[in-house]
């Protein structure tokens, strides 16, 4: 077994390049093509058929959000398909926002558990994983997004499964919260589901899912032209809970990116606000208050923007800020003041001091902006330097009572070369000449930056930093990075509570308050019993002293993590709510940051014991902890699946009733009735190696035939998915062929999948030892094991060992048996038989193996050898001494010799008499590529209704 688990920083995908053909793409070629000869495609299609033998298979890709009160939790699982004859590499990616922390890994590879455990960077005692550091230590904007990855080997034949949780506390920024899912699966998936709940007490508002973003991408798919949310997005609210989803088919996914990168599926939204305090929210002793005031005036801002115009500069990142300058000069204030500088080896001035914003001063600032060029190298010490002192002299100019917050916008796309180059020199010189009076705010360009030394110069003089890609539009990342901090409205925010009713608390001290975005305090009450908790807020907005007090109730609080309409995730954080997560969330983000401003190395020790203490304890993936991951012992590894695959049912001993919602179902007699094995049911099957066999009860005939398949092959025995929205595949396995025999090895039926599309899309795989039943919520079943599993119109029946009963809608029934060898034979194999007991409620336009069959009425003639003519028999009785004639089944326009025949069935307990096609093509609709799905999930079909274009 080969593990490799990494985080890889930055954008680019940890597996190098693309290929240039995804396999989606090679679906649905091969899909159009699989029925046509046309010549000049037959090489291609070869190379299809080949890839599609030997790739990995994406069999679903799923993604579930759950979002109370800001703080989110998200789960990704993907599951892959290894349909080679020999063992093969997958690789599983993931980008996740900067600003979340991994929880929880975990691995199901064959009937193999690998689980994922937080611990102390340096006490990993596994030796299966490479592991690197989480992430850049403090998210300040800089990056979106990060990658995780984890590399296995797949066994020959088999599958892996790979569950990632992670969480993260929402940011507000231009008014709004934005979660991005990235859904960039590498391959069109056979399932593709995400799903975000949210729940805010406060109320939302301003909802809207925007279309798929592709601006990280490079060079693959495309972003989708219409406005609004991505095709087959639903979305359901109302005033204090939303439900969004998306669900694209293959087809969609291909319109989107014929690669598998969809790109970033986005949600925006905000809250109510009633109380100008802000929000309380208390859950078990731990509070947190939001803080984000509105209509009150701007503040004046003091403003300096410092450019670098080095020769680095030239070409499009010097065009792209210019054309940004342009813009946000425009957006100043009457009242704010402003001035430029611009850097190389020489500071440029554009004024000796901060001038107003008027008509003429926007439009000289821009024709000196025009007209900059790049040259020479980078003083960033200099450039620095040259801006603190233009604020520091337009505040010491100024009326000392007026009250507005100075800044400084910084930009480069590169490292100082010129003046003073040491980071260290270049850090302290700016704190001791900026003195807390002046807030830098950072833009790094490119991939030559020195983006340490930019994220360091802001978090120690109250800034943000900001890191623009090579690839991405300057501009407008500008434009937007500029408009979080365009419009001050309070500066020197202090947030008290009482002496000794709050311990722990995080940061209650803040430089300034931008429009749009939001304070955030999180801590424990001291007093559990505490009725009113006291607040009182004071800060500077324009020439007043603002002090905002009241007493917010707690008395009331929750006792429990149950959320009405939702759930937090199961598992290792149910017993924990989230409030007490997002403080510890919010403790560690601010331990990470004092640790990276502190040039104390005893400081630094103790801080990083500290966020690494509190992050084993909660389970967060942080620069001072990994993971390891490991292999789980035998006797746990069935517990670990069933809990990894969200499993809802208590597998005790005995007969277990219940739905996908955990409630219990009524024992009643019609569900005991369902664990005989020896069932009756109908003989139309398809079992053993495998041996076909259609029972028509108006003709009173029964018909056999066998289909030689390919160990790997995956055969449509139903299909009727644009009907009654069912859907049946079947999975070959192969096996030696027995001594003396006329075969060169033998194929059995290792899983059968049963898709259905109404009324609500749901999936059962089944295979002799386990069945997976998802339906909204995931469920592993053992086949050892009685059970019967109900939700909205399906009912899953298991009888130990013996079959499984699958009632779709009351009208549709399937049964498969079980056949397990205790000592197998070398050609013996455990496997699965498939039979149809009810197809009622499977429309006349049912194709597929056995579903072409289910509404015919056959007719049975015998006609003297090479001769045309026919005579009809209704009784047919053949001699096989009369060579004379021969026996000619007619069926759906098909003529058929056939020959009489017995045949067992029901794992050999029954035998029948049946007319024998001995040519199987001759008898079924088209030939059996026709007939050969391209992946288990695979629902499109060859004839009829929703064939393939």
């Amino acid at each position: 077994m080969l593990l490799i688990l990494g985080l890889c920083l930055g954008l680019p995908l940890c597996g190098g390049q693309q290929e240039p053909l995804a396999l989606a793409e090679e679906l649905e070629e091969a899909l159009w093509w699989g029925d046509q000869q046309i010549g000049h495609r037959v090489p291609r299609q070869v190379r299809l058929q080949q890839r599609l033998k030997t790739k990995p298979l994406m069999t679903h890709f799923s993604v579930k959000s759950t979002i109370i009160s800001r703080y989110a939790f998200t789960m990704v699982s993907c599951g892959l398909l290894n349909r080679a004859s020999e063992d093969k590499e997958v690789e599983f990616q993931m980008q996740i926002p900067a600003a979340a922390f991994i929880t929880n890994f975990t691995m199901v590879v064959g009937d193999k558990v690998y689980q994922g455990e937080v611990a102390e960077k340096g006490k990993i005692r596994g030796d299966r994983a490479k592991k690197q550091n989480n992430k850049t230590l403090e998210d300040n904007g800089e990056k979106e997004t990060e990658t995780f990855s984890a590399s296995v080997i797949i066994p020959a034949k088999n599958k892996a499964a790979f569950f990632l949780h992670y969480e993260e506390l929402l940011q507000r920024r231009l008014g709004k919260y934005e979660h991005v899912i990235s859904v960039r699966p590498q391959q069109l998936s056979g399932r593709l589901h995400v799903e975000v709940n949210i729940l805010e007490k406060s109320g939302i508002v301003s909802l809207e899912v925007p279309p798929l973003q592709n601006s990280r991408q490079k060079g693959s798919g495309r972003a989708e032209d219409d406005v609004g949310p991505p095709h087959s997005t639903e979305i359901n609210k109302n005033e204090t809970f939303a439900k969004i989803t998306f669900n694209p088919s293959i087809i969609q996914q291909a319109k989107i990116a014929q690669n598998g990168i969809l790109g970033d599926f986005i949600i925006r939204y905000d809250v109510n606000r009633e109380q100008r305090v802000g929000d309380i929210q208390v859950l078990d002793d731990y509070f947190v208050h939001y803080f984000a005031p509105k209509d009150l005036p701007p503040l004046p801002k003091n403003v300096v923007f410092v450019l670098d115009s080095s020769a680095s500069m030239v070409g499009t990142k010097l065009r792209q800020t210019k054309d940004a300058l342009f813009t946000i000069l425009h957006d100043l204030r009457p009242q704010d003041h402003f001035n430029i500088v611009g850097f190389s080896n020489r500071i440029k001035v554009w004024q000796d001091r901060l001038v107003s914003v008027t008509p003429n001063n926007i439009r000289d600032s821009k024709v000196y902006i025009h007209h900059m060029t790049p040259t020479g190298g980078t003083d960033i010490n200099g450039a620095l330097q040259k801006g603190i002192e233009l604020l520091n002299g337009h505040i010491a100019d100024n009326d000392i009572d007026a009250r507005s917050v100075s800044l400084i916008v910084f930009l480069t796309d590169g490292k100082a070369t010129v003046g003073e180059t040491q980071s260290s020199k270049i850090l302290s010189n700016t704190k001791e000449a900026a003195q807390g009076r002046v807030c830098i705010f950072t833009i790094g360009i490119g991939n030559d930056v020195d983006f340490k030394l930019l994220e360091k110069l802001s978090l120690e003089n109250c800034g943000m930093t900001r890191h623009v890609q090579e690839e991405d539009n300057a501009k407008e990342q500008l434009i937007g990075f500029y408009d979080e901090i365009r419009t001050p409205l309070l500066s020197d925010i202090r947030i008290d509570y009482p002496p000794g009713t709050v311990e722990h608390v995080t940061k209650t001290l803040f430089p300034n308050y931008f429009n749009g975005s939001e304070i955030i305090i999180a801590g424990k009450l001291v007093d559990s019993h505490l009725d009113n908790l006291h607040v009182e807020v004071t800060a500077s907005n324009s020439k007043k002293f603002v002090v905002l007090k009241t007493d917010v109730p707690v008395g009331s609080q929750s006792t429990g993590n149950d959320v009405t309409g939702i759930s937090t995730p199961k598992g290792q954080d149910a017993d924990r709510n989230y409030i007490e997560r997002l403080w510890s969330y919010l403790t560690i983000k601010e331990l990470l940051t004092s640790w990276l401003k502190s040039n104390d190395e005893q400081e630094k020790k103790h801080l990083m014991e500290k966020a690494r203490a509190l992050a084993v304890n909660y389970q967060f993936l942080t620069p001072f902890t990994s993971l390891e991951v490991k292999e789980l012992a035998s006797e746990a590894t069935q517990m670990a699946v069933k809990e990894v695959y969200g499993s809802s049912a208590a597998m005790g001993p005995g007969i277990v009733m219940q739905n996908l919602h955990g409630k219990n179902m009524p024992s009643g007699p019609d569900f005991k009735k369902q664990y005989s094995p020896r069932i009756k049911i109908s003989r139309t099957s398809a079992d053993g190696d495998p041996h076909f066999v259609v029972d028509f009860p108006l003709s009173k005939l029964t018909v056999c035939f066998n289909i030689d398949g390919n160990p790997g092959d995956i055969l449509r025995l139903v299909s009727d998915h644009m009907d009654s929205g069912v859907t049946v595949n079947g999975e070959l396995i192969g096996a030696p062929a027995p001594p003396n025999g006329h075969k060169k090895y033998r194929t059995y039926f290792r899983t059968i999948t049963i898709l259905i599309n109404k009324p609500e899309r749901s999936y059962l795989e089944i295979t002799p030892n386990r069945i997976v039943l998802d339906g909204g919520d995931r469920l592993v079943l053992p086949c050892n094991q009685s059970v019967v599993v109900g939700s909205q119109g399906l009912e899953l029946s298991v009888s130990a060992n013996a079959n499984i009963t699958v009632t779709i809608q009351g009208t549709i029934t399937f049964v498969i048996l079980i056949h397990l060898y205790k000592n197998p034979a070398p050609y013996q194999r455990n496997h699965l038989g498939f039979y149809i007991s009810n197809s009622k409620g499977l429309s006349t336009n049912c194709h597929g193996l056995l579903g072409q069959f289910l509404n015919q009425d056959p007719k049975l003639t015998k006609e003297p050898v090479g001769l045309g003519s026919n005579r009809n028999h209704t009784e047919p009785s053949v001699s096989q001494a009369d060579l004379s004639s021969e026996t000619i089944l007619k069926v759906k326009g098909h003529r058929v010799p056939v020959i009489w025949k017995q045949r067992k069935i029901y794992n050999g307990q029954e035998q029948i008499d049946c007319w024998f096609a001995r040519n199987s093509a001759k008898l079924i609709d088209g030939v059996y590529k026709n007939y050969l799905a391209s992946h288990p999930f695979d629902t499109e079909t060859t004839f009829g209704v929703g064939a393939s274009q």
